[in-house]
Parts: C-alpha cells; sequence; structure tokens
C-alpha cells in the first residue's frame, strides 16, 4: 500500500476516482435508482402512456433520418475538400464548421426567421410566404432536416480526419492500375472508411437524440415532441411525481443512447480494416473542368446553409418588430442596444456563461491529462485499468443527452451536500459540475491520442534517474501534449459558451447562461431581442473562431481543432 502512494501517483488516482465517483456515478445512479427503484413498473407505466410512446418513436425516427441526412452531406463535403483540388480548402473547411459551433436553438431561430411568412429578409425580397400561412419547418420534415443540417458539420470533420490519415498506397495502386476517381472512391477509400462512416453516423444519432433546441422551437408548434423536449414540459409542470416522470423518461433517452454506441462499436469492430504504413498527404484528384461546379456547389451550400439563415437572424435583429420588413425606414439598433446595455438578465448571461465554459475548458483540461496518463502510461497494469476504466465512464457520459445529465444532477445535488450542509442546486456550480461530466470525453479524445504517440522511454528513463511522478508530469509529458490539451480546452469552450441542452434545467434567477437566455426570449415572443441576442453571439462565436485560427498558424501544430 505504502508503494501505491508513493511519489504521490496513488494519491492523484485516488482523487480521481473520487471526482468521479462524485460527478459521474453518483448523479447517474440515483438517475438509475430513481427510475428503477420500484423495477421495472414506472417504465412500463411510462410506455402505457400516450405521450411517452410517442415521443420515444419521434426521438427515435428524427435521429435516424437526420443522420442519414448528416452522413451524406457531411462525408460528400469531406470527400471533396480531402480528396480532389479545390481551391481555397482552408475557407471552405472554415465556413463549413461555423455551424456546428453555432447552439441548435439559435440555429432554429435563424431558420424561422429565414423561411417564414414574417421573415423580415424574405419581405424586404419581396419572397415572403403569403401571411397566416403555416411555417415549413413547423413539421416533422422540418425537424428531421435541421437537425441534419446541423450535425452534417461533425460528421465532415470525422471524415475529413479520417481521410487525412489514410495511407495512400491502396489508392496509388489503384490509379496506376488505370482506376477512375469514381471507381476508386467505390472500390478502395470507401470501403477503408467503412469504420469511421459507422461512428460519424453514430455521433449524428446521438446528437440527435440529445438535441433539445431544434425540437423545442419547430416540434412544439408542429405536435411532434421528443424525449428531451417531454422532460422539459414535465419539469414545467411541477406535478408531485415530476422528478420521477423526469428520471424514467431519461433513463429511457440514456438507454437509447448507450444502445446505439455498443451497436456502433459492434459494428465498427467488424468493418475494421488493418492498415500498414505511416498516415501520408491526401489524394490530389484533379477536377480538370469540373473545378468551377464543384466550387460553385460548395459556395451555393454555404451560402444556403450559413449565409442565409445568419442574414435572416441579423434582418430580424434590426427591426422594431418581427413581421416588419427591413428597409431604410425601419432599421434599427434599439433591439442589439436592448440585450447589451440594457436588459441585466442578458449581461449576466454572457458574464455567467464565459465563466463557466473558461473554468470548465481549464478543469477538463487538467482531468483529461491525468485520466490519459494513467489509461496509456500509468507504471503498473492495475493503474492502467483504472485509467482506462475512467476513460471508459467518461464515454459513456458523453454517450448521454445533456438534458438526462441536467436530470442526473438534480436528484444528486438538489439536497444540501453531506457535512457541508450547502447546496449547489440553483447555483453556478451545478451547472459547471454537468458540464464536466458531460464534456469530459471532448477534452479527453485529443489528449489520448497525444498521449499514446509518446514513446514510453521518456517516463521511463525520468524514474530510474529519480524524477518523482509530479516532476515527470510537469517536465516531460505536459510540455508534449500541451497542444493537444490545449485543443480539447478549446472544443469544451466552444461547446460550453453557447449550449442549451445541459442548463436547460439547471439555470435559476441569477446563473442564466447565453443559451437559456434566448430560448427564453424565443419561447416569450420576444422575438427580435432574441435574434439580436443571438445574432451577437453569431459574432462572438466566429470572432473567437477566426482569433484562434490565427494564433493556430503561430502556435504548434494541434492546437487549434480545425
Amino acid at each position: 500500500m505504502r508503494s501505491f502512494f508513493r511519489n504521490g501517483e496513488g494519491i492523484t488516482l485516488a482523487v480521481l476516482i473520487f471526482i468521479f465517483l462524485v460527478l459521474f456515478v453518483t448523479p447517474l445512479g440515483l438517475l438509475a435508482g430513481v427510475a428503477l427503484g420500484d423495477g421495472l413498473g414506472p417504465i412500463w407505466a411510462a410506455l402505457d402512456s400516450r405521450s411517452v410512446p410517442r415521443a420515444l418513436w419521434n426521438s427515435v425516427e428524427s435521429a435516424l433520418l437526420s443522420a442519414v441526412v448528416s452522413l451524406l452531406a457531411g462525408t460528400l463535403a469531406a470527400l471533396v475538400l480531402g480528396l480532389t483540388d479545390t481551391r481555397a480548402k482552408g475557407v471552405f473547411v472554415f465556413l463549413l464548421l461555423i455551424p456546428m459551433m453555432i447552439p441548435p436553438h439559435v440555429t432554429a431561430i435563424a431558420w424561422i426567421q429565414a423561411l417564414g411568412p414574417s421573415s423580415p429578409l424574405l419581405q424586404s425580397l419581396g419572397l415572403a410566404p403569403e401571411i397566416g400561412s403555416t411555417h415549413p419547418l413547423y413539421s416533422r420534415q422540418g425537424v428531421i432536416l435541421l437537425l441534419g443540417i446541423q450535425h452534417a458539420p461533425l460528421v465532415f470533420l470525422v471524415v475529413l480526419a479520417a481521410l487525412r490519415s489514410l495511407p495512400r498506397e491502396m489508392s496509388d495502386a489503384a490509379r496506376v492500375a488505370g482506376a477512375q476517381p469514381l471507381r476508386m472512391l467505390t472500390k478502395v477509400i470507401l470501403p477503408l472508411l467503412a469504420p469511421t462512416l459507422i461512428t460519424a453516423y453514430a455521433l449524428a444519432v446521438v446528437s440527435a437524440l440529445g438535441n433539445f433546441g431544434i425540437p423545442a422551437l419547430l416540434g412544439i408548434p408542429a405536435r411532434y415532441t421528443t424525449l428531451p423536449v417531454l422532460i422539459w414540459q414535465r419539469l414545467a409542470s411541477f406535478g408531485p411525481s415530476v422528478l420521477t416522470d423526469m428520471a424514467v423518461i431519461a433513463a429511457l433517452v440514456a438507454a437509447i443512447a448507450i444502445v446505439a454506441v455498443l451497436l456502433q462499436m459492434w459494428l465498427a469492430a467488424r468493418r475494421r480494416n488493418a492498415l500498414i504504413g505511416p498516415p501520408q498527404p491526401p489524394l490530389d484528384i484533379r477536377l480538370g473542368r469540373a473545378r468551377p461546379l464543384v466550387e460553385t456547389g460548395l459556395a451555393l451550400t454555404i451560402l444556403a446553409t450559413l449565409i442565409l439563415p445568419v442574414s435572416a437572424l441579423f434582418a430580424t435583429a434590426l427591426v422594431p418588430t418581427y413581421g416588419v420588413p427591413l428597409t431604410q425606414e425601419t432599421i434599427t439598433l434599439e433591439n442589439f442596444a436592448e440585450v447589451i446595455f440594457r436588459q441585466a438578465v442578458t449581461i449576466r448571461a454572457f458574464a455567467n456563461s464565459t465563466f463557466v465554459a473558461v473554468l470548465s475548458a481549464v478543469v477538463l483540461a487538467g482531468l483529461a491529462t491525468l485520466v490519459a496518463r494513467y489509461a496509456t502510461a500509468a507504471p503498473t497494469r492495475a493503474m492502467r485499468r483504472v485509467g482506462a476504466g475512467l476513460s471508459t465512464l467518461g464515454e459513456v457520459t458523453y454517450a448521454i443527452p445533456g438534458l438526462v445529465i441536467s436530470v442526473a444532477f438534480i436528484l444528486a445535488f438538489l439536497k444540501p451536500l453531506p457535512v457541508l450542509g450547502v447546496s449547489a442546486y440553483n447555483t453556478l456550480w451545478i451547472i459547471l459540475m454537468a458540464y464536466i461530466c458531460a464534456f469530459f470525453s471532448v477534452a479527453l479524445k485529443p489528449v489520448s491520442a497525444a498521449f499514446l504517440q509518446l514513446d514510453p522511454a521518456l517516463d521511463e528513463a525520468a524514474r530510474v534517474a529519480g524524477a518523482g511522478f509530479l516532476g515527470r508530469l510537469l517536465r516531460i509529458s505536459l510540455p508534449l501534449i500541451a497542444p493537444a490539451a490545449a485543443s480539447g480546452a478549446i472544443l469544451v469552450f466552444l461547446t460550453a459558451y453557447n449550449e442549451v441542452t445541459v442548463s436547460a434545467l439547471l439555470w435559476a434567477s441569477g446563473t442564466e447562461t447565453i443559451g437559456t437566455t434566448i430560448f427564453n426570449y424565443e419561447d416569450g415572443g420576444y422575438t427580435t431581442l432574441a435574434s439580436a441576442m443571438a445574432a451577437v453571439t453569431v459574432l462572438a462565436t466566429v470572432a473567437l473562431m477566426l482569433l484562434l485560427d490565427w494564433l493556430g498558424r503561430r502556435a504548434p501544430p494541434g492546437v487549434v481543432p480545425w
């Protein structure tokens, strides 16, 4: 036992285990206990009602079908930009990734204002549908389409990274043998990408399954309710059994997400291809005369999926009342002045989101570094197994939708903490803890990949030379994996800064976040204020991405995720 705690290595691992027990195991265990405390009776009772089976079907249907849209669109864009001689690839990649960084409820608001009969942009162009007509996105098809658009950049990023890591020997051999690009794509590249495509599809399914903003803003008017929206509605009911009802529904969502991930892992393992050789520069297929057409298609895609909705969002923010056409006489900055300078709730929301996002990014970068260190480079097999177990637990919680995490943390921290007697409920700290649980895997993935590339001999040599655990970590491991840790922290910050799914059930007066404030404005009918705040959020997100892109050119490779 004394050797286990020597040099602080065992103590650090014990602290990590305690943190995971408090923030990962306990909340989810309480959720399972409430949902299954009386056996399967509550589950069967929920499934015997009218609302839960319908919402369950809507969730599964929208997730599976929207993921198909995401897979097709994201894979096509990745193949074009990853394998051809398209010009301005960096610009196209940056613009295609922006929708992924814009929160789903902001995306929904933007599209609602882009295509509806009251759209100031369409009215100013004389293209608005007839007043009184049903909005085309308030439908099952609208929810599925917008979920597909929202998660296509995620598929694009995963497939593009896989294309950059594929050895070129087989593709070069096919080209030497006279294979045309289309045949080489179907016979060589796509089969090699099969595990990646399965993973990308599963990620899109899980992301759509837990999406709250788009189904809430588009599905509620269309009476197309999904399970996350049903959880939110049950919380608003304030009935005596509200916590049990939410726990049961949340357990159903979590079970579906975990089944999807396990199925993805099984399918990917069956289609795994052993590749020989290091990654090499990707193919550069010459498009010839088709290149202008392909580039025009990419530009039109960006125009339709990014420029149009964002322009509509700004147009709505610049008119005094929703439904008024945008003209020289009606344009105004009053909505921006209101949300930036006069509304205390919006100022507080920006401060809260910045504080929680920065703190969660820093904490998760540290936790991910320690967990990845134990999982890949611990001195004993027992420590590596514990580290691998913590990593797996983080992967499981990432697969569980954010609204389910919220319900679990309500159950865990609704009462005052033992010994301390202080309650974390209705404070920023419960949101921070939920972020750590929900986004741990985001920070872990790049750090784990970096640790796997390190030569174990470095740590062993330092150990033989008498260096302690802290010294080896600070002087050897951290300098080498710092770019990956920074990349994970950036992804966590961008994810947490605008999110609404995790904080939708955890915020209270004084702890509003950017996401919840925008959603509450829109839900309360203050459309122009919601648009103004969403527009400011989009500008801040794009400005931050541009700054990071600029810094990434001067930082070590791998710091900026894209």
